[in-house]
């Protein structure tokens, strides 16, 4: 099938899009590359079923260029990813995120495409009253990041109503693997692997007890590529380990791949900073037949190897 995806030269959307090539699709990538490598599709570009769009989601073109290709899937990543520049710019992270949504669900009516598929985020649930957050939980949005991503939700929904376009969207835990960048406000993985391979200090804000459920990129990959087929319509699910592991856990996990010294600095708690958070995988499992495959040494091992190698070129 042709599958359109919004922020294709990201971390997360390149891997999906080579994974989609690998599986005989055609993929078009639209990516104003504002936050996305260029050199992240670098394999990609060498199919000829591949084609990058240089766009942004909020162009007037958008609906010209979907209409055109006429995509069964869209895939949407293209997004603002950034809780602390949403609390700072609430009106920037609202246009990107919100009408870049709005957006890109009403080129995929004109593009007639069957389905779209919505990256989301665990910011939805606030702080939650269980752990692992169940799939039916209610939500909670804490800042602007995550009341966008959960009114991207609610447009779902309401084009799923007026048109007949299916979706599933996606609540991601902490994504890590290869292709994540160390700068901005990128996940902890790529900070501490980049610091320890550089022989840069590094730091651990809190007591280092503070939990994440972290997700290795392959296996989100597979969610969005189970989620493009019939499953899952009109449904949200976690994609997560429910696992909780410490930051300073983590941390042993990096140094020990990377051979380096297991001896971070600590700063105090940033504010907002939850204290733990993990999802339940489970719903997943029974509606979209998704696992997670790769537990976080295999996983750090082979982020820690992609960085290492990415350093000698």
């Amino acid at each position: 099938m042709r599958v359109l995806v919004t922020g294709g030269a990201g971390f997360i959307g390149s891997n999906l899009v080579d994974r989609l090539l690998a599986e005989g699709h055609d993929v078009d990538v639209v990516d104003d590359l504002s936050s996305g490598c260029r050199d992240n599709l670098a394999e990609a570009a060498e199919s000829d079923r591949f084609r990058l769009h240089v766009l942004d989601v909020l162009d007037p073109a958008l609906p010209g260029l979907v209409a055109g290709l006429q995509p069964e899937v869209v895939c949407h990543l293209a997004a603002q990813i950034s809780v602390r520049k949403s609390v700072a710019d609430p009106r920037r992270d609202a246009r990107v995120n919100v009408e870049g949504t709005a957006a890109v669900l009403a080129a995929a009516h004109e593009g007639r495409a069957r389905k779209v598929v919505f990256a989301s985020s665990v910011a939805v649930y606030g702080r939650p009253a269980t752990i692992p957050v169940p799939g039916d939980a209610a939500t909670d949005p804490r800042s602007p990041y995550a009341a966008s991503k959960l009114s991207g939700e609610t447009y779902l929904a309401a084009f799923r109503a007026l048109y007949g376009i299916e979706y599933t969207a996606l609540v991601l835990s902490n994504v890590y693997g290869p292709r994540q960048s160390p700068e901005g406000e990128a996940g902890v993985v790529a900070i501490f692997t980049d610091a320890l391979l550089g022989g840069t200090p590094t730091v651990v804000h809190g007591d280092g007890d503070q939990t994440r459920d972290y997700v290795y990129v392959d296996d989100v990959v597979d969610g969005f590529v189970a989620a493009c087929g019939q499953r899952g319509d009109g449904r949200r699910f976690n994609l997560g380990t429910g696992i909780q592991t410490t930051d300073r856990r983590l941390h042993s996990l990096i140094a020990d791949a990377a051979g380096a010294h297991d001896h971070p600095g600590f700063a105090p708690p940033r504010p907002g900073d939850l204290p733990a958070m993990a999802v339940d995988p489970v719903p997943a499992h029974e509606g979209l037949g998704w696992q997670p495959r790769t537990d976080l040494p295999t996983g750090v091992k082979k982020t820690v190897e992609w960085a290492r190698n990415r350093r000698q070129k």
